[in-house]
């Protein structure tokens, strides 16, 4: 998800007097605030891919990067059990190997990456809410805070470790016991060992707020171009061209802009290799079921704070009154699409499980592709090519992450159509951060 803010304000003013166009490519979750920006997508509307029924999480808690010897170990058995959270399609496919290797050996950096991903998370999420609030749009938002819950002492103590990790980022948690964690949450059945509570973080709607922030960007300007499917991207000395078909067009429309950003989710990778650059995304696709809560026993019965059960990595969103988000699994297949019944049912038997009292008779299944680097970190910046730019490669923490990353993005862009003068963005750049976090483990180690 890419949410261009405040430095894409400098940025609106500086094109207009340049004369800039921009083009940001990108499925359903990458929306811009620039006022001049023309944005193509192959789907009929906003909000139609990543963005339409995630976990509905904005959840610094849930910062921590795979790439971990624990992970790792969890990873090879759930590799013998169908209704694992994790699925691995034996098909090994080049693209799968050479991810899966590099996806290792980022495990040196496991304790940086996770301190600069809280860090992004910290300063991205006030802005989410800032941006709703001051452009009058509601996402069902809930600020109940986060609950994480460990049936064992191992899973409680690996989580007490990575807690120490996030306070280093600046996020504060306090563990809970068992009956702490159900005076928090009554509705939640089960025993646990133990768990951590993180009252800052909070849930919401994606795929309304998706919406909503299209229907703000209209109101400032933006051209949106839906059904564009992009077939080709050249760049050149006066500019980048972009190849599409639009609306089924017998052929495709070559169109010149002065810079694209590439925020296309898994197709990033693609689009890429056609600028000369290398954006080593592999599609992990993840699964939900939306539970409508018909009657007012399965609404009593529903949990209000959200949760992440940490055996079966499932997480939950209560999206108003009506309407529980169940998340999890992850599934590594190529680029399919398709719903798997095999992966929805353990959804549906944990929600039976963990919240007997309510009905999952009305359960509406979802698969998105979440586009994940090796590091587990995004790709931010400069291409190597003049006016191209990344942002993608947010994996399971797109919406959580999107403000920072977006901020870095448009500062970058104002400064280089100005001749490289700096443009001071609003939020710590996804750059300084990881260098601070770099640092940090740096000294801890010495």
């Amino acid at each position: 998800m890419a949410l261009f803010q405040h430095g894409g304000n400098a940025f609106v003013r500086i094109a207009r007097e340049l004369g800039c166009t921009l083009e940001v490519l990108g499925p359903d979750d990458d929306i811009a605030l620039f006022e001049y920006v023309k944005r193509s997508d192959r789907e009929t509307g906003p909000a139609l891919e990543t963005s339409f029924a995630n976990g509905g999480q904005l959840s610094a808690s849930n910062a921590e990067v795979w790439n971990s010897p624990s992970t790792f170990i969890k990873g090879v058995k759930w590799m013998l059990k169908k209704d694992a959270p994790l699925l691995v399609h034996p098909a090994p496919t080049w693209h799968k190997l050479s991810w899966m290797a590099e996806f290792v050996l980022a495990a040196r950096n496991y304790e940086e990456n996770t301190i600069a991903t809280v860090r992004m998370a910290v300063a991205a999420r006030r802005h989410l809410l800032e941006m709703a609030e001051a452009e009058g749009f509601g996402f069902d938002v809930e600020k109940r805070g986060i609950l994480h819950v460990y049936e064992s002492k191992s899973e409680f103590e690996h989580a007490n470790r990575v807690s120490q990790l996030y306070k280093q980022g600046g996020l504060d948690r306090r563990a809970l016991s068992d009956s702490e964690i159900h005076d928090i949450e009554p509705a939640l059945a089960g025993k646990f060992y133990g768990g951590f509570f993180t009252e800052s973080d909070f849930t919401g709607d994606i795929h309304r707020y998706t919406r909503g922030l299209a229907d703000a960007c209209r109101r400032k300007g933006v051209t949106f171009v839906y059904e564009a499917d992009v077939t080709k991207l050249q760049h050149g000395p006066e500019g980048v061209t972009v190849s599409s078909v639009v609306g089924g067009a017998p052929q495709a429309t070559d169109r010149r802009y002065d810079a694209v950003v590439i925020c296309a989710g898994v197709e990033s990778r693609r689009f890429a290799s056609m600028l000369g650059d290398r954006v080593n995304i592999y599609p992990v696709k993840g699964y939900s079921i939306t539970v409508n809560l018909e009657d007012h026993e399965s609404q009593q019965g529903a949990p209000w704070v959200s949760l992440l059960d940490d055996k079966a990595k499932i997480v939950t969103s209560r999206l108003g009154r009506n309407r529980l988000r169940i998340a999890g699994t992850a599934e590594f297949a190529g680029y399919r699409r398709d719903i798997r019944m095999d992966r929805i049912r353990p959804l549906v038997d944990w929600c039976r499980h963990r919240f007997p009292r309510v009905s999952t008779a009305s359960s509406v299944p979802w698969a998105g592709l979440r586009p994940m680097m090796p590091d587990m970190m995004p790709r931010v910046g400069r291409g190597h090519a003049k006016g191209v730019y990344y942002n993608t490669g947010h994996g399971h923490l797109g919406w959580t992450l999107s403000a920072i990353t977006a901020d870095t993005i448009a500062a970058e862009l104002a400064g280089d159509m100005l001749g490289g003068y700096h443009v001071a963005p609003s939020l710590p750049t996804v750059d300084d951060v990881r260098d601070a976090a770099a640092k940090q483990v740096s000294r801890q180690a010495a």
